[in-house]
């Protein structure tokens, strides 16, 4: 899971500075937000250290879902 949801980190750079599809962006990364979450679940069944380790992560990937959705609203 952790090594999907790295990929997917690099397809959203891909899709969103590469390409310039904001719109297309946001949907992969709703995606990629569900499977840090997912990695962030199992990491937590493992060790409460390595799951709140993922926190942030999960955070960032909040945070830049919301830009993105912003930056493709603003652009239409």
């Amino acid at each position: 899971m952790f090594a999907v949801q790295l990929l997917l980190n690099v397809a959203w750079s891909w899709i969103f500075f590469g390409m310039h599809l904001p719109d297309w962006a946001f949907a992969e990364i709703i995606v990629l937000w569900l499977t840090i979450l997912a990695t962030t679940i199992l990491f937590l069944k493992k060790s409460k250290i390595a799951g709140g380790l993922m926190v942030p992560h999960l955070a960032w990937g909040s945070f830049a879902s919301v830009l993105n959705f912003t930056i493709w609203r603003l652009n239409v």
